[in-house]
């Protein structure tokens, strides 16, 4: 799967969910893998920078933030740059508000400490 990282085992990923949910719910699992990515993503029309973009800006509209760990990782992982995503919140405060997007970023800064991307230095290039 080109949105999941392997290598930090850290991290949240749709594989780590799809083995979380095995015990309780393994259909639910199947069907976020099949039709998420399987019907939906790979669609085409959009760039996977794109889809991920526009994922993250609905989840941080509905304020699910364990979700949104996982898409800000799935967002760098397809190549949006730490800037494009905290810019992306930044765009969404007069629809969304401020606490969401607080929260939003408190998400994002968690992800890149654990990815190693400095978010001091996200900020510094805008």
């Amino acid at each position: 799967m080109e949105y999941t990282l392997t290598e930090n085992k850290g991290i949240s990923t749709h594989l780590k969910i799809s083995d979380d949910l095995k015990d309780i719910a393994s259909d639910a699992a199947k069907f976020i893998i099949e039709f998420g990515y399987g019907d939906i993503y790979s669609r085409s029309g959009l760039t996977n920078k794109q889809r991920a973009q526009i994922t993250i800006a609905s989840l941080v509209t509905q304020g699910t933030e364990p979700q949104l760990e996982l898409h800000v990782n799935t967002g760098l992982t397809a190549g949006l740059t730490p800037v494009e995503i905290v810019e992306s919140f930044i765009q969404l405060i007069p629809y969304t508000g401020f606490p969401r997007i607080l929260n939003a970023l408190a998400v994002a800064k968690r992800v890149f400490a654990q990815r190693g991307v400095s978010a001091v230095s996200a900020a510094k290039e805008q």
